[in-house]
């Protein structure tokens, strides 16, 4: 009876236990190890509440014909195969000078007189030419007459001939002689009817176009390899550019440029490089480069300032705007959308920019939805989730 009396407690107390629902020691020991844990949320994701959505532009990825566009200082210049440099065919001395820099002139005018013995020795030689040539003819023509006659024999009349011969070539040397002092041809004529010597020769305009420098004054005397005046036909100028080395890698002929005259301003004027040079220039460290500009109306000036933009040729291109790029950790990504409102960093293999583009290399392809433009807003959100460790969902 004493023996029941103990027992009886210590079942009644097992059994009270078990029916408030309480645990032992053992029953928590026997839960498995290897129950699965709830997965942790991805950092680079995030759940976007309606407001921070307000700020965001979402659209798909597109393609776009990116080049390369370099922008350097340029200015007008002459085109220097239309510029001839008008000099004194012979030593003088200048008499007067008729044009003014900047004048236009038209092929054939007199820009200047020159006052040469030169040009005396030239006329007196042509004028000695005529007279032998006179003189040789007249003998050949009585030589032929005594032929007929027969007072002379043939080899006569053949010596004759061959002096004639020989006096029409001096004169016509002599003829070209004075074309080539610049002695015009009507000048020429009249001398050989007036037979006058003029120590005053003219100085002409080879070219048509505006004298752009005049070299000499009234009374200077001048040798054969001075410069009088130079003259150039600007109805077609040059864009000239010195490009920094750094930036003259991609420069080939035939890329188009666009260009900005300061003096035109809201003009745009299009066209290509002619000319790119081989060289560069060890004192600027540049590259010389320069394009074609027809000019009708004269309206570009030798000097004035511009503005070349030379793109390279134009390529298709996956490409993403510079505003949809975000960078983390030395990684740069885009936020691509999984889901309406849930957005993940996806990062990306970039190429250069071009103005507000950014090439895309690897990562998305075009028609992926991604955060066009406030990636920056929603990144530094996601930053500030994970750092608060709300997680990405905002909880």
């Amino acid at each position: 009876m004493r023996l029941t009396m103990r027992f009886v407690p210590i079942v009644l107390f097992a059994i009270a236990a078990a029916g408030c629902g309480g645990k032992s020691d053992a029953t928590v020991s026997a839960a498995p190890s290897g129950a699965p844990k709830p997965a942790a949320a991805d950092p680079n994701e995030i759940h976007a509440e309606p407001a921070l959505l307000k700020r965001l532009k979402v659209g798909p990825v597109e393609t776009a014909s990116l080049g390369t566009t370099i922008r350097v200082a340029a200015r007008v210049d002459v085109d220097e195969n239309r510029i001839i440099r008008v000099g004194s065919p012979m030593m003088g001395r200048i008499a007067s000078i008729l044009v003014r820099e900047g004048q236009d002139v038209h092929k054939g005018q007199v820009i200047a007189w020159l006052n040469s013995t030169g040009i005396s020795g030239a006329q007196l030689e042509f004028l000695k030419a005529m007279a032998q040539k006179q003189l040789a003819k007249r003998s050949l023509e009585r030589a032929q007459r005594l032929v007929a006659a027969d007072v002379i024999g043939t080899a006569e009349v053949q010596r004759r001939e061959t002096e004639l011969f020989e006096a029409t070539a001096e004169l016509d040397a002599a003829h070209h002689q004075l074309l080539l002092l610049g002695m015009p041809a009507d000048a020429v004529e009249e001398l050989e009817k007036k037979r006058t010597l003029n120590p005053v020769s003219p100085i002409t305009a080879t070219l048509e176009g505006t004298v752009m420098s005049r070299k000499v004054t009234p009374g200077q005397v001048v040798q054969p390899a001075d410069t009088v005046a130079e003259i150039a036909d600007l109805s077609n100028v040059w864009l000239v550019a010195d490009v920094p080395e750094q930036n003259g890698g991609t420069l080939t002929a035939g890329q188009h440029v666009t260009a900005e005259i300061a003096a035109l301003p809201g003009q745009h004027f299009h066209g290509q490089l002619t000319f790119v040079s081989n060289t560069v220039n060890p004192e600027t460290r540049t590259i010389r480069a320069r394009m074609d500009l027809p000019n009708p109306r004269r309206r570009l000036k030798p000097a004035m300032l511009a503005t070349m933009e030379i793109r390279n040729q134009m390529e298709r291109h996956t490409a993403v705007p510079l505003t949809a790029v975000v960078r983390e950790d030395e990684i740069e990504g885009v936020f691509v959308e999984r889901a309406p409102g849930v957005f993940v960093l996806k990062p990306c293999k970039f190429g250069p920019e071009y103005g507000a583009l950014r090439q895309v290399n690897e990562g998305v392809v075009p028609g992926d939805r991604i955060v066009l433009d406030g990636a920056f807003h929603l990144n530094n959100e996601r930053r500030r989730r994970a750092i608060s460790g709300g997680g990405g969902n905002g909880e």
